[in-house]
């Protein structure tokens, strides 16, 4: 397990000790603002599923071909069906046919990838980020953007004010001189937020991560811009996370998705109403919707989640096919911190003969969740819940595989903060095809991974569970 420092140690049991009971109140009463779940969620689906293609909505005799293939290309048990009916149910966005899918596992081959859309970019590049570093990979991509820009190009970047506090203003004022759209999302400055709207939302982050270009070409996932990444999951990087990085010398192990086809639109959607929304200046004109034609046979579902909405649709979707999951439940994820139904959910699915198991952090950038998300590990190893710690790269990817034919990679975390307070955006993939790739990913990481056994859980010792105790109470505000 976590080795610590005494004099770390000590830090702890002293925060544990000797804040006040107040704290821990305060704490447990956040917890009556669950995420919510729209009622009908639980009732079988009335309304047909749509799936857009290339040129709009399909046919019923075109949707039902590619379903029939994607079916027969599953187990032979129905669990297709029953995963394409919690799609049904949950319709907030179509199903997207026809698209190509790429799976991208680490810094190295996501900015490889990325870079090279940038350089072939001819109309215009709309970036997402939660964190823009000002490091080598930062001003690697900074100096791709202006010299896109330079050549006529239209550059728009929303960064978040809180992931890019530690970023220098002349790095963005750089870009804002060189013509790119430039904007903060929620700033932290009081009197910055209020001059250009008539809400200060200082815990609403976005914490999306999406690169689109010519409105042909997506990039998704838990990737940020920052110099950790540049050396894979077997390297150390530099830069962002500083302590984590500085302390441990290891790297960080990531998953992004690239896409191609018709759901490229639908993530297009999604950032232009994240920029109309924060009330950023009217883009400039271009070409941001050409016609898509089909170029693979994956069915995508593109899910954006934001706290302004009634429930989050990524928490719901997750929640639901959870509970719809019948062989196996297999789940990565940086930051683990899940509310009441996240856990009766994968506590059920375990009592019911499922296999789950998760691959969580050993070493994480922030010690404060990561023991927050220990002091959930009791009841789900007593239910029969695998856990699993990754060794040797900080793990910050968010991906998850149920059944193997329900597949899903984005930015959303499972904890409060990704469900309650956070913009968040993932895609859904349907089909054994791409489940095999993400199983075989998931794979790879249990084989760089220590499994926590009950018997070994029982046997921590009581400075752990001081600094897991201390850590939950602040579990909705991490």
């Amino acid at each position: 397990m976590r080795q610590s420092k005494n004099r770390s140690k000590r830090g702890w049991l002293w925060l544990a000790l000797g804040v006040p009971s107040l704290l821990a109140i305060l704490g447990l009463a956040c917890c009556t603002r669950l995420p919510t779940l729209s009622p009908e969620l639980s009732r079988s689906a009335r309304t047909p599923l749509i799936i857009e293609g290339a040129n709009g909505p399909l046919s019923a005799r075109q949707a039902k071909a590619i379903l029939l293939r994607l079916s027969e290309s599953a187990p032979a048990t129905g669990i297709f069906d029953r995963h394409l009916a919690l799609e049904e149910a949950i319709n907030g966005s179509p199903l997207s046919a026809g698209n190509a899918v790429q799976l991208l596992q680490d810094g190295p081959a996501t900015y490889r990838a990325m870079f090279a859309a940038i350089l072939a970019a001819q109309d215009h590049i709309n970036m997402e980020t939660y964190i823009l570093d000002d490091d080598e990979v930062g001003q690697r991509f900074a100096q791709a953007l202006i010299e896109k820009q330079r050549a006529g190009v239209q550059v728009n970047l929303l960064r978040d004010s809180a992931g890019t506090m530690a970023t220098p203003a002349a790095f963005f004022e750089r870009l804002r001189a060189a013509g790119i759209a430039e904007l903060e999302f929620n700033p932290l400055n009081p009197v910055h937020a209020l001059s250009e709207r008539s809400e200060w939302e200082l815990n609403q982050r976005d914490h999306r991560k999406l690169l689109i270009v010519d409105g042909r070409i997506a990039f998704l996932g838990g990737i940020n811009i920052s110099s950790v990444y540049s050396g894979g999951s077997f390297k150390s990087g530099s830069h962002a996370a500083k302590t984590a990085n500085a302390q441990s010398g290891l790297a960080w192990r990531d998953t992004d998705l690239q896409l191609q086809g018709p759901v490229v639109a639908d993530l297009q959607r999604l950032f232009i109403a994240s920029w109309q929304a924060q009330q950023g200046p009217p883009l400039a004109a271009r070409h941001y919707f050409p016609a898509l034609p089909a170029v693979g046979r994956e069915v995508v579902r593109a899910i954006g989640s934001s706290p302004d909405e009634p429930f989050s649709l990524i928490y719901a979707t997750l929640l639901s096919a959870i509970a719809s999951a019948e062989t196996s439940v297999h789940l990565t994820n940086a930051y683990f911190v899940p509310d009441p139904r996240l856990l009766a959910a994968l506590i059920d699915a375990a009592q019911r003969g499922v296999d789950v198991s998760l691959i969580l952090p050993g070493k994480s950038d922030s010690q404060l969740v990561l023991q927050a998300g220990r002091a959930s590990y009791a009841p789900l190893l007593q239910a029969g819940v695998k856990i699993f710690e990754h060794q040797g790269a900080i793990l910050h990817a968010k991906s998850a595989s149920i059944d193997g034919v329900w597949s899903t990679v984005g930015s959303t975390n499972l904890d409060w903060r990704s469900f309650v307070h956070n913009q968040e955006l993932n895609a859904v993939v349907l089909g054994a095809d791409f489940g095999a790739q993400l199983q075989a990913l998931f794979e790879r990481d249990l084989r760089a991974s220590t499994q926590i056994s009950w018997a070994m859980w029982q046997q921590r010792p009581l400075s752990d569970r001081l600094q897991e105790w201390f850590a939950s109470a602040w579990a909705y505000w991490l």
